[in-house]
């Protein structure tokens, strides 16, 4: 049995792994889907304000300490940032990350210094970033799981995507797994073509116990493609995938 630490995205809660955990419950693992201070069910617990990278991190690092060792923490797009924060402060609990549809950050980058395209400052208001209005259809998510996205997606506090992010570079030495998102432009074929630039911060992904899987979905596989994405983390606990330049 391996225990899984399912972290969200922007705008969603634990309600997004909701099929994945179900589907690795059924397969004999534990499961547990995360809710970050400020989101969905726990949007009301305090003023969006006071809710920044940190307290996401801290709340991450909480359950790791509490849960370890041995776990695999999964992180989808944004969760990376409060993941990675919380995998470096407790790098001996955590058999493996597994880097969902997102990349690494470097030490102090924030959401925003690492992602400018998305533009989501300019969409901020009172302190957070409002839902987006829209799922595009390139990311495959059927009409009744959008219709739960909108329902259940809360705004995003500000802070969480300005903070700039706490690493020391423990979490470096741990065994990571990638999994690319085919519909959104990420793809191994990229991941080379990034390493190949010869860049210090690409240099782990052709680094030993370093593996990736492609889904042929788009950014929100725990939406679109939940039975195949548990395969994927069910295989990826036990070091399966391709290397680099093996696929």
């Amino acid at each position: 049995m391996t225990t899984f630490l399912l972290v969200p995205g922007l705008f969603m809660g634990g309600w997004a792994w909701e099929a994945v955990a179900a589907e690795l419950t059924a397969r004999g693992h534990r499961a547990l889907p995360v809710t970050l201070p400020g989101m969905a069910e726990r949007a009301g617990e305090m003023d969006p304000a006071g809710v920044g990278l940190g307290e996401h991190a801290d709340a991450v690092a909480a359950l790791l300490d509490a849960e370890g060792p041995g776990i695999v923490l999964v992180a989808h797009s944004y969760g990376i940032f409060p993941a990675l924060a919380a995998a470096d402060r407790y790098p001996g609990q955590v058999a493996r990350v597994v880097f969902v549809d997102t990349g690494f950050p470097e030490p102090g980058e924030s959401v925003v210094a690492q992602m400018p395209q998305l533009g989501l400052l300019d969409r901020a208001l009172d302190g957070v970033i409002p839902v987006p209005e829209e799922i595009p259809a390139v990311h495959a998510v059927p009409p009744a799981e959008r219709e739960r996205y909108h329902r259940l997606a809360t705004p995003q506090p500000v802070r969480t995507v300005t903070e700039p992010i706490e690493l020391t570079g423990a979490w470096l030495k741990l065994p990571t797994t990638g999994v690319f998102c085919l519909a959104n432009g990420l793809s191994l074929e990229l991941a080379r073509t990034l390493h190949g630039t010869g860049l210090p911060r690409f240099a782990k992904l052709a680094e030993p116990g370093v593996t990736f899987f492609e889904l042929p979905t788009g950014h929100y596989p725990m939406l679109s493609t939940p039975v195949e994405l548990a395969d994927v983390l069910t295989r990826a606990a036990i070091g399966e995938g391709v290397g680099l330049y093996e696929g």
